[in-house]
């Protein structure tokens, strides 16, 4: 009997057709269900993603601690790019926020202490593996566009 439950609560865990999620934020809820992959670990990798009303009411809930339908609108209508997309030879890629990022490969001692480095050309900064900075969640994405070039 406990087998069955399992099996079931996991079955009712997996997203349609086998879709699997990826974050656009690093608080809880904030994440995309993916639609469209294309290319991975080519000079034209994309991923192609859509928002999701559960997540939003989870991250409503867990993250702001407000259960109200109007958190859920607003966190629906966040200003996302919905395509990510990646040259995982130059390693230039973008994020779901639309910013142009650089993947520079092992950090070889540097003064920041992630084991990448990683530049948001935009803003000529280069992440710190903080949480202001996104690293983890900027990371994720660029390993699901270009798989290969992350250990």
């Amino acid at each position: 009997m406990r087998r069955l439950l399992i099996a079931l609560s996991t079955l009712m865990m997996v997203s349609p057709a086998g879709a699997k999620t990826i974050y656009y934020g690093n608080k809880v809820g904030m994440e995309l269900t993916i639609v469209k992959k294309t290319g991975i670990g080519s000079t034209h990798a994309s991923i192609l993603a859509k928002h999701d009303r559960q997540k939003a009411r989870i991250y409503c809930r867990e993250y702001g601690h407000d259960f109200s339908q109007a958190c859920i609108d607003a966190e629906m209508k966040a200003p996302l790019h919905f395509e990510i997309t990646a040259n995982c030879k130059t390693g230039t890629f973008t994020n779901f926020y639309g910013a142009n990022m650089l993947f520079q490969g092992r950090n070889k001692g540097t003064d920041v202490t992630t084991d990448y480095l990683i530049t948001d050309t935009d803003e000529k900064i280069v992440l710190d593996g903080s949480g202001a900075s996104s690293y983890d969640v900027t990371l994720d994405q660029f390993k699901a566009l270009c798989p290969n070039r992350v250990r």
